[in-house]
């Protein structure tokens, strides 16, 4: 097609003394075509964009660049094969497979962009009332993007001449050698795929091993990598294969918090005791963040060095951490105010010093606190 067009802008300028014209000609009209077409697209875009349908954002912005550098080359190369055929050069066998090339190097650059595009709109919650998974859309698109990426080699490969089926047969004779020389990159590879497929935990996800030093929030999923952003700000990059080995706790997906407490009173406040612990229990179950569904006790607990005890054990309704210990001091304060309007006091460590005095020929032991 392309060898086609030569001909007949050869016979359109009559001669090909002027070929330097032709040239100049097919690449002023390639550009003119791209800039056109990236006009179309504009406006396309700008239709588009009014829906909320997230395909056809996607395949339009994944369009714009491959379409217009599609132009572009294909003009350039008219023009070198005009230029290489005036000057009689050996470079003429190369202009087909160039094109050939860069049409698959230019679909693959497509496939790549809509993939990404439309992986950023699966989970954006502009597009999607109730946005997929953000860690089963990535897994999903890293698969897609490796299969472009090799495909696009393979195809490339038969085109220049080289045979693919003993490139396959190549790599899997040297897949043996390196499976062992790279076991632990296999490893961490086979650990992140099994993340993918269990997941234990995603993107956004705060997670703790008792088992490691290791806790914060999961901000990539990598295929070797896990990297996870601790409290103070730093990055923790975590090997995939190590979770294979160890436990993870996962407290993003708690369903309640728990406030478990013990509160002591001074011995002299005893007879208060049964009361308190009443109000107490009646409060927790009026409070409008507490779940009552879920395990309340408020009990007696313990005759204490300096204390008689009671425990509080119950469940927020919330699983943030910031509103979970808004809670707990409103609870501890209401407690407080519980204990307080009994005339009774929390009770602190206190020690009791006996005196002995003498009279009379025998002792009378005095009781002093302290």
């Amino acid at each position: 097609m392309i060898e086609g067009f030569e001909s007949w802008l050869l016979e359109m300028t009559g001669a090909e003394s002027t070929w330097w014209i032709q040239v100049f000609l097919v690449v002023f009209a390639s550009l003119l075509l791209g800039y056109i077409v990236s006009r179309i697209i504009n406006r396309i875009s700008a239709h588009t964009t009014a829906t909320k349908t997230l395909w056809d954002d996607a395949l339009i912005e994944a369009a714009r660049r491959p379409f217009v550098w599609l132009v572009w080359v294909l003009g350039i190369n008219i023009a070198a094969g005009i230029a290489a055929r005036a000057v009689d050069s050996g470079w003429t066998d190369l202009i087909n497979p160039v094109n050939r090339a860069a049409v698959i190097l230019l679909l693959a650059m497509f496939l790549l962009n809509f993939v990404k595009r439309a992986e950023s709109n699966l989970v954006n919650p502009d597009y999607l009332k109730e946005p997929l998974d953000a860690t089963t859309v990535r897994a999903i698109a890293k698969l897609l993007r490796v299969s472009i990426i090799i495909s696009a080699v393979l195809i490339a490969l038969q085109l220049f001449g080289f045979s693919i089926s003993g490139v396959l047969a190549f790599g899997g004779i040297g897949g043996l050698a390196v499976g062992f020389a790279a076991k632990d990159l296999l490893s961490n590879f086979f650990g992140g795929l099994m993340i993918y497929l269990d997941r234990p935990f995603s993107v956004g996800d705060w997670i703790r091993s008792p088992d490691k030093e290791i806790e914060g929030t999961v901000e990539d999923i990598g295929w070797r990598l896990t990297r996870i952003r601790t409290f103070d700000k730093r990055p923790l990059y975590i090997p995939n294969g190590i979770f294979a080995n160890i436990s993870v706790e996962n407290p993003s997906r708690m369903l309640n918090r728990r406030i478990y407490e013990t509160i002591g009173l001074r011995y002299d406040d005893i007879n208060s005791m049964g009361v308190i612990v009443k109000d107490v229990e009646a409060m927790l179950q009026n409070h409008p963040e507490i779940d009552t569904t879920q395990t309340l006790m408020v009990n007696f607990n313990s005759f204490a060095a300096s204390s008689v005890d009671f425990f509080i054990y119950t469940m927020t309704k919330t699983t943030n951490w910031a509103k979970y210990h808004a809670i707990k001091q409103d609870v501890l304060l209401k407690i407080a105010d519980i204990i307080a309007s009994h005339k009774a006091e929390i009770a602190f460590p206190t020690s009791t010093l006996h005196i002995a005095d003498q009279a009379d020929g025998f002792v009378v032991p005095r009781v002093k606190k302290q």
